[in-house]
């Protein structure tokens, strides 16, 4: 007979079966969510009935617009976190307040990213530190304050936006293919860690996805490789795609409600790529 695992008597999770697309009564902390991707999957928790923290840069007032907005199409509690992704007691605090103001935290979304396209000769030292920080110590600040909140509900699903560079390599981008393949081995380990407790860490893995963060590339590409910027969206940015096409956000959102339901609970330590190809090449 194989022994199961002992259930945590002080969960306060509920028990029933949550299939996709149920997120009733769950909170939500994303980080990186005022744009992109973090957005998307923060507009998809909210219509699915759960509530959310966003977090992330912008100008303030259309911070608020987005966050009024989504609370008033919805009716979820849509609550806003400043938390700055370079400063550990920062995005420790941004969980805290999550779990202070709405009562728990089921689902941490590591999402919160920047980019900077350079030779590694030449690469700022300074962007350098800022893209570690932002795109993996943050990871690791967030699900550190969010373990133990997770423990004592007795269930947690932990999301960490990772890329097709946390698997694959291009030139340019030393910083980022660092800090992504990082996120993938810090997804592993977590999930290790938390194998028995009903939480699982996964990450997602996207190919290009046209967001503002994407936009830019195609600009930073384009003056260091001294091409046109519609040979660089062509040959370099959809190039690699076999599909030669952009990912959307709604993929990306599919991928996402099926690892943060109980269907998906046996995912736990893996790259999801949706990539169209790029990385089984």
């Amino acid at each position: 007979m194989v022994q199961q695992p002992a259930r945590n008597d002080n969960a306060t999770s509920d028990q029933r079966l949550r299939d996709i697309g149920d997120l009733s009564g769950q909170v939500a902390v994303i980080s990186g969510s005022t744009s992109g991707i973090g957005l998307a999957i923060a507009k998809a928790v909210a219509k699915r009935g759960g509530n959310v923290v966003l977090n992330g840069l912008g100008d303030a007032d259309q911070i608020e617009r987005t966050r009024a907005g989504l609370e008033a199409e919805t009716g979820a509690r849509v609550l806003y976190h400043p938390a700055d992704m370079t400063h550990g007691d920062q995005v420790a605090d941004m969980v805290a307040f999550a779990k202070a103001q709405l009562g728990r935290v089921d689902i941490l979304v590591n999402n919160a990213g920047i980019q900077h396209v350079e030779a590694v000769e030449a690469f700022p030292t300074d962007k350098w530190e800022q893209i570690i920080a932002i795109n993996l110590s943050s990871a690791f600040y967030a699900t550190r304050a969010a373990i133990p909140i997770m423990k004592a509900q007795g269930r947690g699903r932990i999301v960490n936006i990772a890329s097709a560079h946390g698997l694959v390599a291009s030139p340019f981008k030393s910083a980022y293919v660092a800090a992504k393949h990082g996120v993938i081995g810090f997804t592993k380990t977590v999930a290790l860690e938390l194998a028995q407790d009903n939480i699982t860490c996964n990450a997602i893995c996207p190919g290009f996805v046209h967001t503002p963060i994407v936009d830019k590339q195609i600009d930073d590409q384009a003056r260091t490789r001294n091409m046109s910027r519609e040979d660089v969206l062509k040959n370099v940015i959809l190039g690699s795609q076999p599909t030669k096409q952009f990912v959307t956000t709604d993929q990306l959102v599919g991928m996402f409600l099926y690892l943060v339901s109980d269907l998906g609970a046996s995912a736990n330590g893996a790259s999801f790529s949706i990539d169209g190809g790029w990385t089984a090449q």
